[in-house]
Order: C-alpha cells, then sequence, then structure tokens
C-alpha cells in the first residue's frame, strides 16, 4: 500500500496534526490532496508550507459533520483514503458538553456512512488517548478499559466504537491511530489551547505560566511530525485493517516538568502560578507502543526535551500576541453557525 498517485482527502488539515500530516503526504506523491476544515481551531496559514511545496492542494471551508456537503466533496474530488482528524477539542466539551459530544459523533457518522457507500475507500481515523482515562494499569496498551473522564472523552471513545462497528457490519477498510498528547510547532496557542503553547504564550507575554494541581499529573508526549509519519504508516501496512494502534512515546513526563522546562527555555524566572486541578483532569498516562512497533515498526525519532527545545523556537518566532482573535473565532462558529448556548 502506498499513497503514490492517490486521491487523499484530511478532515482537520489545517489544525495543529492535521497540517504536518498534510506536509508528510506530499512526499509519498499522490495525486491529489483536499483538506476540510471549518476552521473552528485550524488556521490556513498552517498549510502555507505545503501550498508552497504541492500549489494544487485544494481547501474546502466546510463542517465535516454536514453529510450532504462532504458527500458533493467526495463525489466531486473521487477520494481514495481519507485521513479523520476532525474534532471539537476536549476545553470546549467543558463548556459546550453536549454539543461537542454530538458533533463529534456526526462528523464520525458522516465518513462512516460515506465509506460504506463506497465514496472512497479506505478510512484512517483519529482517535485520542483521553479515551482511556487515568492509568488502571501502565503501560496501557490498546486493550485499556475506556474511563474517559470528559464528554470529550466520551465522544471520542464512541466515535471508536462507531468506526469498528461499520468495519464489523459492512466491511469498511479502517484503522484507528490512537494519538497520545502531541505537541510541536503549529499547535493552537490561544483558545482550548494546550499546557505547552499555553505556557509559551504567557511568558512570552510576560505572565507568568499556570500550573493546575500538583504537577505530577504525567503524560506521554510525542512530536507531531512522529505522529503524522506514523498515520501514513498505518495506512500502508495491511495488518493494521481492523486494529487501533497507540502511537506514543512509552514514557511518562511530569505536567510540572514541562512547565520548569519551558521556563528553563525561556529564561523566565519570575514564578509559578498555581491554580487547583482542572474538571476531570487525568491523573497518568503511559502508553504501550508494542503493537505499532510489531505492525509498522514504530520507532519516535525526536526525544522530548530536543522537540520541546525546536517547539519554543518556532513559536518565539510565529507566534501572535493578538488577545482573543482564536477565541472570538471558535465563539462565533458556535453561536452563529451551529446556534449553541453555554447553558
Amino acid at each position: 500500500m502506498t499513497l503514490k498517485n492517490k486521491r487523499v482527502l484530511v478532515t482537520g488539515g489545517a489544525g495543529f496534526i492535521g497540517s504536518h500530516l498534510v506536509r508528510k503526504i506530499i512526499n509519498e506523491n499522490p495525486e491529489k490532496i483536499i483538506v476540510v476544515d471549518n476552521l473552528f481551531i485550524g488556521k490556513d496559514s498552517n498549510l502555507s508550507d505545503s501550498i508552497d511545496i504541492f500549489p494544487d492542494l485544494k481547501i474546502y471551508h466546510e463542517d465535516v459533520a454536514d453529510f450532504d456537503k462532504m458527500r458533493k466533496i467526495f463525489d466531486e474530488e473521487q477520494v481514495d483514503v481519507a485521513f479523520n482528524l476532525a474534532v471539537i477539542p476536549l476545553p470546549a466539551s467543558l463548556e459546550y458538553p453536549a454539543w461537542t459530544f454530538s458533533h463529534n459523533n456526526s462528523i464520525t457518522v458522516t465518513l462512516c456512512e460515506l465509506a460504506r457507500k463506497e465514496y472512497f475507500d479506505t478510512l484512517i481515523h483519529f482517535s485520542s488517548s483521553e479515551v482511556y482515562g487515568s492509568s488502571v494499569y501502565a503501560p496501557m496498551d490498546e486493550n485499556h478499559p475506556m474511563n474517559g473522564t470528559t464528554p470529550y472523552a466520551a465522544s471520542k471513545a464512541a466515535s471508536d466504537l462507531l468506526v469498528f462497528s461499520y468495519y464489523r457490519t459492512f466491511g469498511i477498510d479502517m484503522a484507528i491511530i490512537r494519538p497520545f498528547n502531541n505537541y510541536g510547532p503549529k499547535q493552537n496557542e490561544l483558545s482550548y489551547a494546550g499546557v505547552i503553547p499555553l505556557t509559551i504564550r504567557r511568558i512570552m507575554m510576560n505572565k507568568s505560566p499556570i500550573l493546575y494541581g500538583d504537577g505530577k499529573q504525567t503524560r506521554d508526549y510525542i512530536y507531531v511530525e512522529d505522529t503524522a509519519d506514523a498515520a501514513i504508516a498505518i495506512f500502508n501496512s495491511q495488518k493494521t485493517r481492523g486494529k487501533v494502534l497507540n502511537i506514543a512515546s512509552g514514557k511518562e513526563i511530569e505536567i510540572g516538568y514541562v512547565i520548569e522546562l519551558i521556563a528553563e527555555f525561556m529564561g523566565w524566572k519570575k514564578g509559578i502560578i498555581r491554580e487547583p486541578d482542572r474538571p476531570a483532569d487525568v491523573r497518568r498516562h503511559i502508553a504501550n507502543i508494542f503493537l505499532a512497533q510489531d505492525l509498522i515498526e514504530f520507532k519516535p525519532r525526536i526525544q522530548f526535551e530536543e522537540g520541546l527545545k525546536n517547539t519554543v523556537e518556532w513559536y518565539k518566532q510565529n507566534m501572535t500576541l493578538q488577545n482573543g482573535a482564536s477565541i472570538q473565532n471558535c465563539e462565533s462558529i458556535i453561536t452563529k453557525v451551529y446556534s449553541i448556548r453555554r447553558d
């Protein structure tokens, strides 16, 4: 299997992981690359480097949950392969829980139905380590219980089960990639951002980083380019079909250490603000990646300290410090397009 001469569609392709995946797909010499992204947290600017190399890249600003619009896109573009990264992120589920859950599942239903109706051949669906919740045993393999603690985690677990149901019932060609905590350049730094870009941004604005809880919570961090490489390798291997694969480093790192290391890299000496634990925060994450090692010979290339230093340098050169632009964009999409109220 190869993406060479394939017509490849990436939902959420203007987002953090999606834009890195698009850049990697170009190296595979596909016939066509199509991105569908409503820019909820994605940015067209994330694709500028890919457009420079692949000027025929086609971008649709549509909602993947809209079946009729997606059917037209798949029909017009004659898609062979779809990588599904479209998602409403975890922090949004703390403000808009019902909508986040239903919308994430509508995204997955759309792609499963299009696969069932043979609008394309193969679905590579992006899951999340959040489906596991806090570690019951460590390291966490793909058989770990799904004990997700947030509506976002529940939506991703339900989406995974839905993809499996279409595989077992209708025989769609699929595999699921389950990345742990991605980090790297282009990660959203404004609304609904992760701890790494948030910390970098606060220091750049001469504000103290915020540490929630005791800082002993652990995550298994994986550099975004390693995840993008793994996604392509999963497509390329028929041995992955009908399976879910953890993609991670296999190492756990404390959140407190992450913030301290960013502060060190950026020369920050004014201290850290401590806040109470975030609602339903996962306590411990560390992945078992034996299956990925076995099926696609997966091995992360970038060590955490190296990747974090690269990330800090990228943000120092590229991060905008305009307050609220992305937040306003997300709120506008939620309230005007979807007519959803927080209460």
